[in-house]
């Protein structure tokens, strides 16, 4: 009989046991409300995820148009970096993918404010939709 290991109290060494017990078979000594629980939060973690390289690459296209001015190489790491976590993730979890449209959605309000925020334009400079297709969010597109 396997000795039970808290989830609670040594979370390494509970996931161990929990893929030794599913690796050999012995399904009703898992702890599965537990794993049931850690495995949702996997996928949640890949959306948070998502969303925060979303935003990032979102503000950083809005400042890219409405200030060309203020272009620069730290602006163009962070749509390249945001933009390369994305294609990862995707490619991860390429069922995320179609949700891209729905996840911009969600994160545009914010990826406006912090524009607004960041550059000291007014909020109502930047479109209240976003202006941008998810292709367009991660592909190599430039805003003129």
């Amino acid at each position: 009989m396997t000795t039970e290991i808290n989830y609670e109290t040594d979370f390494y060494q509970w996931t161990q046991q929990q893929a030794a017990l599913l690796r050999q078979g012995q399904f009703s000594q898992i702890d599965a409300e537990n794993l049931a629980e850690e495995i949702e939060s996997m996928g949640k973690s890949d959306r948070r995820a998502i969303w925060s390289h979303l935003t990032n690459v979102l503000l950083h296209l809005l400042k890219w148009h409405y200030q060309p001015e203020r272009r620069g190489s730290s602006w163009t790491e962070s749509i390249d970096n945001g933009r390369e976590q994305l294609d990862w993730l995707v490619k991860d979890s390429p069922s995320l993918r179609p949700k891209l449209s729905l996840f911009v959605e969600d994160v545009y309000p914010r990826a406006r404010r912090k524009a607004a925020n960041e550059t000291g334009l007014p909020l109502s400079t930047f479109p209240e939709q976003c202006p941008f297709t998810p292709d367009q969010i991660t592909d190599d597109y430039w805003p003129d």
